[in-house]
């Protein structure tokens, strides 16, 4: 083997360990963070889930559950152990698009893939969470991977077969992780029949064979659905695609700008120049089925934001394949102005992660609580101990309940014990504990009940607690209890005690 052969193989080793490191490293610190931050209130309601642990729930699919589930088995149930899991699947997700990136331009390309997912802000930020996102973009980056190294072989083979049917298992856990995932498949099939060469590949077992065991592994999701009047399939479309309210420019722009600030603007121009130019030019049909995965993924959400506001993180599946082509192009067709741009890219992303886990360590910016996304964290730990404090003054059995999903599950996990938390469920959404036995159903005659509900004007009772007063033989105001993050004010609730519960329920009111 000559000396520049060995210099070659020696650059790719050093290259692909390198990505490693940085995937490893990046874990690592998200797993601090994660540790640091208090539970948000979706988080405490998908921990609430992980408790009565079935095949599906009203608002996603089951994963989230599971892998908070893992990691409360391991240790109890703290910021460290209910993130474990979620955390390590951005690191699976890293891996994975850093691995397909190895295999389209080499592990140069794996090394800058690795560095512009590890520093873009959508997953410094998003995958220190335990969401459903985490598990969506760890198992659909596995199937990108699968794709491509099935792309790679000669269709009808023994390997063909293998990587397929690894993207199917992929792909049904990625269903089980979140519903948006259906836009995979569909677009690597859009991208099969649009792309000649790759018609070929319809007329081998492989792509059916994953699709069959997609629908395998899914399936305890579907029969959950079936059982419940595919009340989450509904739940989804409706929270996607519904009656447009408002303006529809509004939720487009406001979709871009949030594209530009957690992906940063430069990176975001990159990666879509990127995907134009796999479509337009791709150098193989990987390259292209990359690009229809990450159009496919996108096009969805600029059309839901037509109907229904769009969350920033929502279009992440996109990113994976758009930053492999990315860290590609660069490698295989370098410019110096491309190569400028991306480190200006990677630079002004480190920077917005830097400003945004500095502001975590210590929140020093002038932003008032009430309108700081992270001090939706803050104060549940104080509210439940005003709610207990309450509990103590009651000589009958005590419920503590809500009326929002976000405070009942809050609530449940501050309070000493964690007991089941009712969800009063009178107005606003529709949630996963009205699927769940009702107060109704568990409280005996004479129960009291201690709610936590937002304050209302002085001298106002609160509407639902006029509602619920005809069900007990007492109702009282309890304390104040507001949401404090340090001494600034993120919400307020007031504690109202119903005590002496004699039966029924009030009707619920529909927005």
């Amino acid at each position: 083997m000559s000396d520049v052969a060995l210099t070659g193989d020696d650059g790719e080793w050093r290259a692909w360990r390198a990505a490693v490191v940085v995937i490893v490293a990046s874990w690592v610190v998200r797993l601090a963070f994660a540790a640091r931050l208090p539970l948000f209130p979706d988080e405490t309601y998908y921990w609430d889930w992980s408790r009565r642990l079935q095949g599906g729930y009203f608002d996603h699919p089951p994963m989230i559950a599971l892998l908070i589930r893992a990691g409360t088995a391991l240790a109890a149930p703290s910021p460290a152990a209910v993130r474990f899991f979620p955390v390590l699947a951005g690191a699976v997700a890293m891996l994975a698009a850093a691995a397909t990136a190895r295999r389209l331009a080499g592990a140069r390309a794996a090394m800058l893939a690795t560095l512009s997912f590890a520093i873009m802000p959508l997953a410094a930020a998003g995958l220190v969470l335990a969401t459903p996102d985490a598990p969506l973009l760890a198992f659909e980056a596995i199937a990108l991977y699968a794709v491509v190294r099935a792309l790679e072989v000669p269709p009808r083979s023994g390997a063909s077969l293998g990587w397929w049917s690894l993207a199917g298992v992929a792909v049904g856990l990625a269903f089980a992780s979140k519903y948006t995932s259906i836009f995979f498949p569909l677009s690597v099939a859009l991208a099969i029949v649009l792309r000649p060469s790759l018609r070929v590949r319809l007329r081998e077992p492989g792509p059916y064979v994953a699709c069959v065991l997609a629908v395998l592994v899914f399936a305890p999701v579907l029969l959950w659905n079936a059982r419940h009047d595919w009340i989450s399939f509904r739940f989804q479309l409706e929270h996607g695609l519904g009656t447009p309210k408002g303006s529809a420019l509004n939720r487009e722009l406001e979709l871009l700008g949030g594209q530009l600030g957690l992906v940063s603007p430069i990176l975001f121009v990159l990666a879509a120049g990127a995907v134009w130019r796999a479509l337009r030019r791709p150098r193989d049909d990987a390259h292209f089925v990359l690009a229809v995965v990450a159009v496919g993924s996108w096009a969805f959400y600029v059309y839901s934001a037509i109907h229904r506001r769009v969350e920033a993180n929502w279009p992440a599946p996109a990113y994976v394949p758009a930053l492999v082509l990315l860290a590609s192009q660069v490698v295989a067709t370098p410019t110096a102005a491309l190569s400028r741009w991306l480190r200006r890219g990677l630079l002004l992303a480190a920077v917005l992660v830097g400003v945004l886990y500095a502001y975590v360590l210590a929140p020093l910016l002038p932003i008032p609580a009430r309108k700081d996304p992270l001090a939706r964290a803050a104060g549940w730990d104080g509210l439940a101990t005003k709610a207990d404090s309450a509990r103590h003054t009651l000589g009958a059995r005590v419920w503590f309940g809500a009326d929002r999903y976000q405070d009942v599950s809050e609530l449940a996990y501050h309070l000493p014990g964690r007991p089941e938390v009712v969800c009063v469920c009178l107005t606003g959404r529709h949630n996963q504990y009205e699927l769940w036995p009702a107060f109704t159903e568990r409280a005996a005659r004479g129960d009291a009940l201690v709610l936590a509900l937002d304050e209302r004007p002085q001298g106002t009772v609160h509407e639902n607690v006029a509602k619920l007063a005809p069900h007990f033989t007492r109702v009282q105001q309890g304390a104040l209890a507001p949401l404090l993050r340090g001494a600034d004010t993120v919400s307020v609730r007031r504690l109202w005690i119903l005590e002496g519960y004699i039966g029924g329920w009030p009707t619920r009111s529909e927005p």
